[in-house]
Order: structure tokens, then sequence, then C-alpha cells
């Protein structure tokens, strides 16, 4: 391995775009014990990927995940591939003794997650998983603030992750709107995000009780898939939507504090409105992705008549990962979360630690995620731990 590390990524659409793109800088801004060198660029599609390998800087492809793990010089594979896939080839990977990062769901199911996490602890490789909004400086702001009891005792998490991209009837069934594929709908792709930051911010859930619609039964079949996007040919045959267009769950958390929790894929208007709010015996926190570099803290020390929710801009070099990027004032935006967690990543690889959201993060959120269906199924809350 020696000063670099051998990267081999699974998928080059969405997410393999937005990984390639922090692989391809994040040597440029922070100094990295190793260097990530674009090895192999993986997908089904030939000329595709060949395109998409020429185009994003690495150095190679293949069309096989199996001949990718197989080659000696491989040291990490990168999954961003659709969920139905991450099982295999993660636990491939451990076994060949890769260090493995993977998107977020973790799995199709919990089951499948236990598996992952399994595999990589047998194996002893580091073991990732992709909840980038984590890597936002200001959430990271947020915790150094809830860490340092800014806050005081919590008593609410809210969060919202809103999207209307699937509204038109007429849009097609692509692969995050078929269970066998995606795992969920709107839960496992939109609350995932939430379920994961609450866990980080707040604690571990104990208790969920939740509610989900599929406000479009049919589709038309796709024929070609376009990012998250995908076409459908003019009269195509509908099929059945198997997975939630919006799921809202209520929860209690094991230190007392309570939340609520709503993801849709049907809030008209908003295209990536993730927002959460937390509320403390000392003061509340809010965030909303759409404004990335900001983070609203509102304390109760400051002085009576002066008290209000007041905006801290996270981009100073004092904030988590700024000193990094530009002068004070000067933004970055979402692609630079994942450079965020490439760089978590090869560093702890380099210090022979385990990086953090890993695969034990992602198994805590597919439990939470089957204990909300659980309880939707059975119409009553949910212990966690139970499932």
């Amino acid at each position: 391995m020696g000063d670099t590390l051998n990267v081999g990524l699974v998928g080059y659409k969405f997410m393999g775009k937005a990984h390639s793109f922090a692989y391809k800088n994040v040597s440029m801004f922070f100094n990295m014990p190793l260097r990530p060198r674009m090895k192999l660029l993986c997908g089904r599609d030939e000329e595709g990927v060949k395109a998409a390998a020429e185009r994003f800087g690495w150095e190679g492809y293949v069309t096989s995940w199996k001949e990718l793990i197989s080659r000696d010089d491989i040291d990490m594979v990168d999954i961003t591939a659709p969920s139905n896939a991450h099982k295999d080839i993660a636990i491939a990977a451990a076994e060949a003794g890769k260090h493995v990062f993977c998107e977020k769901p973790l799995a199709l199911n919990l089951s499948d997650a236990r598996e992952m996490l399994k595999a990589v602890e047998s194996a002893g490789v580091k073991h990732m998983v992709g909840f980038n909004y984590r890597c936002a400086p200001a959430v990271r702001l947020a915790k150094k603030l809830i860490d340092g009891g800014k806050l005081g005792r919590i008593f609410h998490f809210r969060g919202f992750y809103l999207q209307d991209w699937i509204i038109d009837p007429e849009f097609p069934l692509v692969w995050r709107l078929q269970k066998e594929v995606a795992g969920s709908g709107s839960l496992g792709d939109l609350g995932a995000h939430l379920i994961d930051i609450a866990r980080y911010l707040v604690g571990e859930f104990d208790e969920v009780m939740g509610m989900n619609e599929t406000f479009v039964k049919q589709r038309p079949m796709v024929s070609e898939m376009t990012g998250l996007s995908g076409r459908a040919a003019k009269g195509a045959p509908r099929a059945h939507v198997n997975v939630d267009d919006a799921t809202l769950f209520l929860c209690r958390f094991k230190n007392g504090a309570l939340g609520i929790i709503e993801a849709t894929r049907f809030a008209t208007g908003h295209k990536n409105g993730m927002w959460f709010e937390i509320n403390g015996s000392k003061g509340s926190i809010r965030f909303e992705f759409e404004r990335m570099n900001e983070l609203k803290y509102y304390s109760v020390d400051d002085p009576e008549g002066e008290q209000g929710f007041k905006t801290v801009q996270v981009s100073e070099p004092v904030h988590p990962y700024m000193a990094a990027w530009w002068p004070a004032g000067h933004v970055i935006g979402y692609e630079n979360t994942f450079v965020h967690e490439v760089y978590e990543f090869i560093k702890a690889v380099s210090e022979d630690k385990l990086p953090e959201p890993n695969f034990y993060d992602g198994v805590r959120c597919q439990q939470v995620l089957e204990a909300v269906d659980v309880s939707i199924e059975q119409r009553q809350w949910v212990k966690v731990d139970d499932i």
C-alpha cells in the first residue's frame, strides 16, 4: 500500500460521481496520510462505465465487481451500487481483505446488515457507511455544542426530509421505487439520514410508532435509468409500486427525549429539504441543508430581552473541516460532504482506527427502519431493541 490507497469504486451514476469527486479532490485540500489512487471503476454497462472512467479520472474500468475484488492492486472497495448489491459485494470484499466503504442504507434489511457487519469484523478490515450529512461542518458544530452541554438536557428532536421528484404519476418505476432493489422507499432513502443524525446528536432510539402511504400505486415500467430519474417508452406497461412514498413516525429516545421524523417524496416545492431542530433545557439548534453553511442557535444564557435564534455562519477556519477549504466566508457545497467522508475514512485507515459512521451505525439505523416497518404493520409502538 505504501503512501497510497488504491480504490475500486462500484457504481458510476449519482453517488458514483459524488464519490469520484471526493477521491479526485481530497488530497488537494487535506493533508492526506495516504493518497487515494483512483484505480478502477466498475459498472455493468461497458460503454457507460468506460465513458465515466475517462470523465471522472479513473485509471481503468471493469464490468464485474468480482473481477474488481479479485485484483491484488485494490486496497479498498467503495460501493455505490443499488441497495440489493451491497451485501454480496461488501462481504466478498471483506473476505478478500479489502477495506469497505458502502453507501446507505447499508442493506435491504436488518438480517443482511448484520451479516455485513459480521463479515467486516471477522476480516478485521476498516468499514464505513455513507451518511454524508454527518460531515457537513454545521452538523459537526451542532455535535460540539451538544457534547459541550450548550443545549443542556435534550427534550426534542424533529426532523423532516422533503422532496417532490416523483409526484407526477407518469414518472417511471425507477429502481428506487422497487422494494426488491431499494429495500424501502422514502423511509430508507431519506429517513435513514435523519435516523443517523438523531443517533449522532441525541442518542439511541428506544421505541417508535409510524405510518406510511404510497400515493401512486402503479407507474410506467422504466426503459432507461438516468441518475435519479429514468425514461419510460410511450405506452409502457404499468407495474405496482411496492415501497412507501411517505413515512412519518414518532419516537422516544433512551435518554427520554421525544422525536418526530417525516420523510416524503410528495412535498410539492421541496427539492432536497432536509432539516432538523433539537430543543434542550439550555438552548436549541436548527439546521437546514439547503442553507448548509449555517446553523441556527438559541441560548437561554443570552441576556433577557436579547434572546432569539442567531445564525452562525459555519465557514471560518475554527469550524470543522473549514481550515482546509477557502478564506472565511467562502462557503462550500453538497459535494464537499463526500470529500470529508473520504478524508475521515482514509485517515482512519492510516491510523488503524475504525472510522465513523461505520457498519455498526448502519446496523443500528437498519434496526430503527425495521422497527418502524413493524410498527406500521402492527399499528402499535415497537421497541427498537426487540427487532
